[in-house]
């Protein structure tokens, strides 16, 4: 499932503009059915200024550890607490109730690395996803 009107980053997470210079930022569908059942999140500190690109935090799955990339350079507003007591509202609802973070961004123009919905499963299918 890839949802329309999303931007996506091709370490798999995605974006969704929220009004007012910020962003709620997940991972895919695809990201987390590779993963498997998650366990455990550790989520960027909000406040903090991250660069795009930069590592930020990390997911756990009984399988894997991956780390959680931000698709874009700002400051974090805040973390999905929910996540520390039900970190499988990641695996139930990836661009729901399993977001990860929401950063505040100064410039759209930092969106144009990222990939439209068609573009991202154009991506997946070219990597066998």
């Amino acid at each position: 499932m890839i949802e329309s009107g999303l931007y996506y980053s091709k370490e798999h997470e995605w974006l969704r503009l929220e009004g007012g210079g910020t962003a709620a930022i997940g991972i895919t569908d695809h990201a987390q059915e590779e993963l498997g059942d998650i366990v455990y999140v550790e989520l960027p500190a909000p406040d903090s200024a991250v660069g795009a690109g930069e590592a930020v935090g990390t997911v756990e799955s009984v399988k894997a550890v991956s780390e959680i990339f931000c698709p874009v350079a700002g400051v974090v507003t805040e973390g999905n607490q929910a996540l520390e007591a039900s970190p499988e509202r990641i695996n139930a609802d990836p661009y729901g109730d399993g977001w990860l973070f929401r950063i505040r961004f100064e410039d759209e123009s930092a969106l144009a690395p990222l990939l439209s919905a068609a573009d991202y499963a154009e991506y997946l299918a070219s990597e066998g996803g």
